[in-house]
């Protein structure tokens, strides 16, 4: 139940980001633009829009992800307890998921994460036999060291002079302002057909490679989570107590150092005391720092809300969100479909209507909430999520059962 209740609590901060970054339209806005954004509000919105990147933004798809390679170990642990091989199951798993996740990318929200942990769970095929030592060696090089490669190869040709450098940065700079522009304008005001295709074309013309420096560090995350679920830290809690206390500590310190700097970097370029393009070494500062922030509040979370569930009122509290986890696939993709009904323009339309934050981190909450109650009524008479029973069926090439009998299985826990 653990395990379910942070995946649900995931889920929500996943859920606020979204709305907050992609269906209010922020992110597809000149930098020019959501500076002034930034700058100009004031009240509640204020605090919100500068408390969202410290304690939400990215934070919650960190715990998300480091989940996903936890829910391997755990069915690596099954595997392992029926004597059997998990590699021709869990292979086939992602394949299914792929192909789950390249329907919702193409065809309703290219912010998808599911065919990228689809992609990326290959990997963990290829370290579940390593020592606990290297994943965790591993996990640290692909977060915090591989990010930089990727701002480095740019560095070292523009140092080397490769003719048209500079012309070349400066065409994919109007490239990706344009491909923003037509999806800004496809999700606010036009027909599900524009958003596919000008959606279609922002991602592989722009939102691809820019998210490409973050494929080794979700991979570094189910890295981090394989090791967690070896170690039995989140099955076997009480016995970690010591453990989840100092990373409470550690994570909330780290967690704030990281931001910090991120922004003051903000503050200054916001305010025009410095310009960030111009120092060429800033990125190789920022870009560990913001990583070490992301996952140094989401092991607080995660720690933090696995010391209050060994309260029993904490836990009867927490444990709303754990039927939200049990369903994780259906609900993430649910996240998208609501999304995308009020935010679009062939549904509400309020990505041009609902500007202030307040107003739309509101909605988020009860639109959630919502989730929660549906989520607890599916499951009062269905073993498992709409989508987790498709995935499931497929994966195994048989219809699984569905309905509950006269006993629930009150200790079956969906699959990350």
């Amino acid at each position: 139940m653990l395990l379910d209740t942070l995946r649900g609590f995931a889920l929500s901060g996943v859920f606020l980001a979204n709305v907050h970054l992609w269906f209010s339209g922020l992110m597809f806005r000149p930098l020019t633009e959501v500076k002034a954004f930034y700058r100009d509000t004031s009240g509640m919105d204020a605090v919100i829009t500068h408390t969202f990147g410290p304690l939400i933004g990215g934070r919650f798809i960190t715990l998300f992800s480091v989940l996903f390679g936890l829910g391997f170990a755990v069915q690596l642990e099954r595997a392992e307890g029926r004597g059997t091989s998990i590699v021709p199951v869990y292979a086939r798993r992602l394949v299914v998921l792929l192909g789950v996740g390249l329907v919702h990318l193409f065809l309703l929200f290219q912010g998808d994460i599911v065919s990228t942990y689809a992609l990326l769970g290959f990997t963990l095929l290829l370290f579940y036999k390593r020592a606990d030592r290297t994943l965790l060696v591993w996990a640290a090089a692909l977060i915090f060291l591989a990010p930089l490669l990727w701002h480095l190869v740019p560095r070292v040709t523009q140092l080397l002079g490769s003719p048209g450098s500079e012309e070349a940065a400066k065409a994919a700079m109007e490239r990706s302002l344009a491909l923003r522009a037509g999806a800004l304008e496809a999700f606010s005001h036009g027909s599900w057909l524009d958003t596919v295709r000008s959606g279609g074309a922002y991602y592989l013309g722009d939102l691809f490679w820019n998210l490409s420096a973050l494929l080794p560090v979700i991979a570094g995350r189910f890295l981090l989570g394989l090791w967690a679920g070896r170690r039995r830290l989140f099955h076997d809690a009480p016995q970690h107590l010591p453990f989840f206390r100092r990373l409470l500590g550690w994570g909330l310190g780290l967690g704030l150092l990281g931001s910090s700097v991120a922004i003051v970097v903000w503050l200054l370029s916001t305010r025009k005391i410095i310009q960030p393009q111009s120092i060429p070494w800033l990125p190789f500062v920022t870009g560990p720092m913001r990583h070490l922030g992301e996952l140094g509040m989401a092991s607080a979370y995660a720690a933090g809300i696995t010391l209050l569930f060994q309260r029993d009122t904490w836990r009867r509290r927490l444990a709303v969100l754990a039927p939200v986890g049990r369903m994780g696939l259906t609900n993430y993709l649910l996240t998208s479909v609501l999304g995308v009904l009020f935010f679009y323009g062939y549904g509400l339309g309020l990505m041009d209507g609902l500007k202030s934050p307040t107003a739309q981190f509101a909605l988020t909450l009860v639109l959630f909430a919502l989730q929660v109650v549906f989520s607890h009524l599916w499951l009062a008479r269905f073993r498992f999520g709409p989508v987790e029973w498709v995935t499931r069926s497929l994966t195994y090439g048989k219809a699984q059962p569905m309905r509950r009998t006269s006993a629930p299985e009150k200790k079956e826990m969906a699959n990350a």
